[in-house]
């Protein structure tokens, strides 16, 4: 993988990869869920297709899933890749309450031009 520094940049919802020039080379975009409980909903992950194949979307996840550990907060994907990816790391990535996954899905749909 190439050196990539991840940043959050909460006010935009977006969890940014970093190359050395200062190019953002991949994303997950993503909203923090405040009812029923407070979670963060990682929407859609894109890499930058000159960047694919470099583990690039992995590291953004398993950032997203660190930073959710501390803030003490669950993380409910709606986002494919982070779904599977998270199925394959059980051991970072404990699974979703269905309640969060279901208000996610409601939070979405009412904020059709979010994402």
């Amino acid at each position: 993988m190439t050196d990539i520094e991840i940043r959050d940049d909460r006010a935009a919802g977006r969890l940014e990869a970093v190359g050395d020039g200062g190019e953002v080379v991949g994303h997950i975009e993503y909203f923090v869920l405040e009812s029923p409980a407070r979670a963060l909903v990682p929407v859609h992950t894109v890499v930058e297709p000159a960047h694919e194949g470099k583990g690039i979307a992995g590291s953004l996840a398993r950032e997203l899933y660190a930073a959710a550990e501390r803030e003490g907060v669950p993380v409910a994907p709606l986002c494919p890749y982070v779904v599977k990816w998270a199925e394959r790391h059980p051991e970072v990535a404990p699974p979703a309450d269905p309640e969060l996954l279901a208000a996610a899905k409601d939070w979405l749909r009412a904020h059709p031009g979010r994402f």
